[in-house]
């Protein structure tokens, strides 16, 4: 787990030293960003498919409904979604389950040895399929549909070693220009696509001619009207000294919620100390986890007694009105509270939720 912490451990450090304590009440935002993946293995049938998602999304119903944040809103996975596994059934099932105000879709591809022009076309194809069910949202400024983006095999922008699972260099041009209104792939340690800047809300330029251009960036600063080629929101990303590897090294907490990675108290805490935030906004954090939601074996967990434990504690102790507020968040939503910040706009968080992207 700790093979490739020298990429950004000395950030961490740096980071964690300047972090102060923010002013109470801490208000947070939570976001759930699934990997969601229906095929699981490249003969799964359509049908078998169909079936994960029509009993994660019966679970989910049942489990979630009596959830609730500072708003009275349930929990709000934002399910981003295959290109290479779309199928018109089961899209119509998601779209009438985030109609029913569990979530919401985006973007997720899986590609390798890509091309410019073939990246385009999937994208620009995904997004006309999309649109047909009703998904993704639109630009209060210029009516286009834009959406979020997670990259496949922690690969974005052509950022592992051995140059496998995209093929781009230039990856965050194409995502700008094609309507990409923010990425949330990061963190992806123990993955080498890891970026040295962590637990960071920032703008980065593209170099087509090199990989990994988001490896650094600008960070959001409140009212700086801040840009750049892509917007990234990063979840956490931290040494974890109660889970420990081989016996005496600190563990990586990643944000990953799986099987063996249950939402606890450590970890909520942990999630909150990393102070995601736009600078001059210490006191909203925003906390981004991820998950493989239909994957069978995480399936009963996020649908079970310790994902409802988790999210009890989650509103419970960090939703008290003083000393924290709670918000439960799709990744749209996320960037549409960083566009407010970034713009300088002093408003309640309730408020800022559809900014500038709002729903179909």
């Amino acid at each position: 787990m700790l093979k490739d912490v020298r990429i950004w451990l000395p950030s961490y450090i740096a980071r964690k030293a300047g972090t102060g304590r923010a002013r109470r009440p801490v208000s947070i935002l939570f976001a759930f960003a699934d990997h969601f993946e229906p095929a699981q293995k490249p003969d799964d049938s359509l049908e078998l498919q169909a079936g994960r998602v029509s009993d994660w999304i019966e679970g989910y119903e049942r489990c979630y409904a009596g959830r609730a944040d500072s708003l009275g809103r349930p929990p709000r996975h934002t399910y981003f979604f295959p290109q290479e596994q779309y199928d018109p059934p089961i899209l119509d099932m998601l779209a009438r389950h985030c109609r029913r105000g569990f979530g919401e879709v985006e973007i997720h591809i899986h590609h390798d040895d890509d091309t410019p022009e073939g990246f385009v076309e999937k994208i620009n194809t995904f997004k006309k399929q999309l649109e047909s069910h009703g998904l993704l949202p639109v630009d209060r400024a210029t009516g286009a549909t834009a959406y979020g983006f997670v990259h496949g095999n922690w690969s974005l922008d052509n950022s592992r070693r051995d140059g496998r699972w995209c093929g781009l260099n230039n990856e965050l041009t194409l995502l700008r220009d094609t309507g990409c209104y923010a990425d949330f792939t990061l963190p992806c340690s123990p993955a080498d696509g890891q970026t040295r800047k962590v637990n960071s809300i920032y703008f980065a330029d593209d170099d087509p001619l090199r990989p990994k251009s988001h490896d650094t960036g600008r960070e959001v600063v409140f009212g700086g009207k801040g840009s750049g080629d892509l917007l990234l929101i990063q979840g956490p990303l931290a040494l974890n000294w109660r889970k420990r590897s081989r016996g005496f090294l600190p563990g990586i907490e990643n944000g990953d919620v799986s099987l063996t990675n249950p939402i606890t108290r450590d970890r909520i805490k942990l999630w909150i100390d990393t102070g995601i935030s736009v600078k001059g906004r210490e006191s909203v954090v925003f906390v981004k986890v991820h998950t493989h939601g239909v994957k069978p074996k995480n399936t009963r967990m996020l649908l079970g007694p310790e994902t409802a434990d988790g999210l009890g504690l989650l509103e419970t102790e960090f939703n008290d009105g003083k000393n924290f507020i709670l918000y439960y968040v799709s990744a749209r939503e996320m960037a549409n509270v960083v566009l407010a910040f970034n713009d300088g706009a002093d408003l309640p968080v309730g408020e800022l939720l559809d900014y500038r992207f709002v729903p179909r």
